[in-house]
């Protein structure tokens, strides 16, 4: 299942009114304490990727990407950007999540 939610399409449409759109690839990125996340990237899709169309975008990923994301995701957007969140969370490193990683602020878990 992919959800767009109502404040993305917003974003994306203001983000395409003037350019041609292209597709949008869902990609793992690093997240730091916290774990691994998705980000998004322009990207045109190939034969190894899975492809969704919602609202008249194009979105892709690689396959083994979407099935670890439980076949499902949900594309926000907030103040900080956009957030995709699986339908399954990735498993987290193990830090103490706060955001002050390699600061020693955390009492020294974060490494």
């Amino acid at each position: 299942m992919f959800t767009l939610t109502e404040n993305a399409r917003t974003e994306l449409d203001a983000f395409f009114a003037d350019k041609k759109k292209e597709a949008i690839r869902m990609y793992l990125a690093p997240g730091g304490c916290s774990g691994p996340r998705v980000g998004l990237a322009l990207d045109e899709p190939n034969e190894q990727d899975f492809v969704v169309e919602q609202d008249g975008f194009t979105f892709c990923c690689v396959k083994n990407l979407w099935t670890m994301m439980g076949e499902g995701v949900t594309v926000d957007a907030g103040p900080m950007g956009f957030v995709v969140t699986p339908a399954q969370p990735f498993p987290s490193s193990g830090g103490c999540g706060c955001s002050h990683c390699g600061t020693g602020t955390c009492g020294g878990s974060c490494h």
